[in-house]
């Protein structure tokens, strides 16, 4: 008996031993996961290890990025309002079937959200498809509108090319059913006028119609069930040769050669006028209705421009296809030639600067009982347009001011911080832009300096002499001269100067 006790001590030892290793293990592991979670947590100091960056594909624009863009948007939004347009907004989000089927191939590049209260939501993809849930919800008619906001795709971002997961979209629409090719032809005298604006070198718009291309495929031996995915073919041409464009349509997308071959012959042609006669003319071209009636109204079209004074800029383009599902007549595309820089790496990396067309079915789509407003648009490139001008002005000399600061108040003594409060306040309750710096008492030679490194063109100094004589002492920084100017004169004196500035 003594014996068999002795067994079962032991063995009970073994167990005990078993198990306490056991638990020693499962802390162990506790432990090196909560030493884990504190490394990536940081120190106790509060230092975390993560890296701060701003997301794939978005930047932070400083105050000199800041002030080239707002230049920029201030003088896309002067035409846009020079030619009548009124001003709308939509939220950043849509329903996720709002957009689901209205970009093709691009369809893929659109952020769905993740289901945060019953609703399936996604980040708009542009602003063209919430224009027209907006006219079919609101039931509009006839509107002229632009829309300046920005939009979210999940593409391979290229930022030195200003292409970007989060970008701004500068639109402009004409919905309303009117007379064929007049408001097609605003739209890219619109263009025409940006673009000439902003001083950015040569460009060409290019145009083209999708009845012309619908026309085309089928002319060319193309499916119907092919042609919005061979549009998407076509549309890459102005990135790729036609070799690698035609190898797609034909070993990926199921064409056959010689109906590539076809497409090949036609979509290589561009011109003016001339070259609309001359398809106007074409023996199967001319025997396609759809493709006629484009035609037709790129004669139309380019009749109107000619009237515009703008045609040495626009070439009808077979090639261009713009692979968005919702257009339905004619398309146009502005790309830049070269700079007009010769700083500028790579002057024609940058590539399309604007697009737009047609889209008379959108918003029919939306509406209950599928009534259509006609619509024709344009979109502004503007991030891309903001690379080129940065680069530019990265190449020169110009210094950019960042504020927009008439004149700096300044004291040419000490103990004079009252004063200063005083006439700054009055300065800004007239509507002047007005600085000081935060110093009871600067030395005079500080705020001159300021005045320099910011480009405040005026200083107004108070003094102690100054504020006997009821006088300010304004110094134009440019020239250094100074004039007194009595105090209730000071602020129409100012507007003065600084509208010759």
């Amino acid at each position: 008996m003594a014996e068999e006790a002795a067994v079962r001590a032991q063995a009970e030892t073994v167990r005990r031993l078993k198990q306490d290793k056991a638990d020693a293990d499962e802390i162990a592991k506790e432990v090196a996961k909560l030493l884990e979670m504190k490394a990536q947590l940081g120190t106790d100091e509060g230092k975390h290890k993560f890296v701060l960056k701003t997301p794939k594909g978005t930047r932070d624009f400083g105050p000199k990025e800041m002030a080239i863009r707002e230049r920029a948007f201030k003088a896309i939004i002067s035409c846009f309002k020079r030619h009548g347009a009124e001003v709308i907004d939509t939220p950043v989000f849509e329903l996720k079937e709002t957009l689901t089927g209205k970009y093709g191939e691009d369809s893929k590049l659109i952020y769905d959200l993740k289901d945060q209260g019953g609703e399936l939501l996604s980040l708009r993809y542009d602003l063209t498809v919430p224009f027209a849930r907006y006219l079919a919800m609101n039931k509009i008619t006839n509107i002229k509108r632009y829309h300046i906001a920005k939009v979210y795709r999940r593409d391979n971002p290229a930022m030195t090319r200003g292409r970007y997961r989060e970008f701004y979209q500068c639109d402009f629409d004409i919905a309303g059913q009117f007379d064929p090719m007049i408001p097609d032809a605003e739209c890219l005298k619109i263009v025409h006028e940006i673009l000439s604006d902003l001083q950015l070198g040569d460009f060409v718009i290019k145009v083209n119609d999708r009845r012309i291309l619908d026309g085309m495929f089928a002319v060319c031996g193309v499916p119907d069930s092919k042609f919005r995915t061979i549009c998407s073919s076509v549309d890459k041409l102005d990135k790729v040769p036609w070799e690698e464009v035609r190898s797609e349509m034909v070993g990926e997308k199921g064409l056959s050669p010689e109906a590539a071959d076809r497409i090949g012959e036609y979509v290589q042609l561009h011109g003016g006028l001339d070259l609309i006669e001359q398809l106007l003319q074409d023996p199967k071209l001319s025997q396609n209705k759809v493709a006629k009636e484009g035609l037709g109204d790129m004669k139309l079209l380019f009749e109107y421009l000619t009237l515009f004074g703008i045609t040495g800029k626009i070439s009808f383009d077979l090639s261009l296809a713009r692979g968005l599902d919702y257009y339905t007549g004619v398309i146009f595309e502005a790309v830049l030639l070269q700079q007009d820089n010769e700083h500028l790496q790579e002057p024609a990396s940058v590539g399309s600067v604007a697009g737009g067309g047609r889209y008379d079915g959108l918003v029919g789509m939306f509406d209950p009982k599928g009534r259509k407003v006609p619509c024709v648009g344009v979109s502004i490139g503007i991030e891309r347009i903001f690379s080129i001008l940065e680069q530019r002005l990265e190449a020169s000399e110009e210094k950019i001011r960042t504020t927009e600061t008439q004149v700096l108040v300044a004291s040419a003594q000490k103990k004079l911080l009252e004063e200063r409060l005083k006439l700054i306040s009055e300065l800004w309750d007239a509507g002047i832009k007005a600085e000081m710096l935060y110093k009871k008492n600067p030395k005079l030679l500080n705020q001159l300096q300021y005045c320099e490194e910011t480009g405040i063109p005026l200083v107004a100094i108070v003094g102690e002499q100054e504020l006997k004589d009821g006088v300010v002492k304004l110094r134009i920084v440019a020239t250094r001269e100074e004039v007194n100017v009595r105090r209730e004169s000071l602020v129409e004196e100012i507007r003065i100067r600084t509208s010759q500035c």
